[in-house]
């Protein structure tokens, strides 16, 4: 049996945020002395933000982690429903929390409040969560990143791939149009959600109970309309790769791309190659989708494990 994470929900930037934790909470590994390195392991998600999708990853990553260094995934602002008597915002600190840079600040004001400066850092970016940790590093250079894994990174172009043309009409232009049926589906009971979610997943078998309670979170108005309000930044914002960035702390990046994802195409992997050949930049050879924590946790926690090898075995 799995070890299960402690879930915390609190306020960050006013904003509702759900932090899922394994493994020691004061940044060093487990049954190590307090002379040992802090490390911690933090998950920057995709859209939707919601941390649960990642439980199985972040289990099975910290079963075959030695030593068992902690590794919490946090959500973005708004995209997971709080528990009863606590409101979507409280006292919000920055006007645009919900939008694309201002979930880079809110992961950022995370770090400043919750983590000792001295940790040093594995992020682990999936889709739009490589985007926000490349800006992270841009914008906070003495963080103490080991090493970031960029998992199916939408970091450039993403109106211009398949899903991007496809999407950002409705992202920019209809999404309001989405709310009216989603508000009618909150009202149904719990369990009937939870058979549409699996009527829905049906394909994947054996299909994650994590997978359905996450997938749960998309019947709130709130976190479905943050999510798209995002997304709509997303299509607009992300557009031009920071090679500079990338330039900037390439040794310390690895990036890895789908072989048919239509989010950031094989084109874009290409061009990364040429422009950075001295780089880590991988091309998935597994047939992986870009959704990985659907279907292939145990695949892509091993590859995680085997990147880091080196970096973990000197410390």
């Amino acid at each position: 049996m799995e070890e299960e994470p402690q879930e915390e929900f609190f306020y960050c930037k006013g904003a509702a945020t759900q932090v899922l934790k394994l493994g020691s909470f004061d940044c060093r590994p487990n049954n190590e002395s307090k002379t040992s390195s802090k490390v911690l392991f933090l998950i920057i998600p995709g859209n939707p933000g919601i941390v649960c999708y990642y439980k199985l990853f972040m289990q099975i990553l910290y079963k075959i982690l030695i030593p068992k260094y902690p590794i919490w995934a946090i959500s973005h602002a708004g995209h997971c429903v709080p528990p009863e008597g606590m409101e979507m915002m409280k006292d919000i600190e920055l006007a645009d929390v919900f939008g694309l840079n201002g979930q880079i600040e809110h992961k950022l004001a995370f770090l400043r409040k919750k983590v000792p400066k001295d940790t040093k850092l594995v992020l682990i970016g999936h889709s739009i969560g490589c985007h926000m940790i490349l800006e992270m590093m841009k914008q906070e250079p003495e963080l103490q990143v080991l090493k970031a894994i960029l998992l199916f990174p939408t970091i450039e172009r993403m109106a211009e791939s398949p899903q991007g043309k496809v999407l950002t009409p409705i992202l920019r232009n209809l999404r309001f149009l989405v709310y009216v049926p989603i508000y009618f589906l909150s009202f149904l009971p719990g369990s009937v959600k939870a058979s549409m979610v699996r009527w829905a997943l049906q394909s994947l078998q054996p299909l994650d109970e994590a997978t359905v309670s996450a997938s749960l979170n998309l019947f709130s108005v709130d976190c479905a309309a943050n999510a798209m309000y995002m997304g709509s930044q997303e299509m607009v914002q992300v557009v031009q790769r920071d090679d500079s960035t990338i330039k900037q702390f390439l040794d310390k990046l690895i990036f890895y791309y789908g072989s048919n994802d239509h989010w950031c195409p094989v084109a874009y992997y290409e061009d990364m190659k040429k422009s950075f050949p001295g780089g880590t930049i991988l091309l998935c050879q597994k047939g992986i989708r870009h959704a990985f924590v659907l279907d292939a946790n145990v695949e892509i926690a091993q590859l995680v494990i085997e990147w880091l090898k080196t970096d973990l075995t000197n410390l």
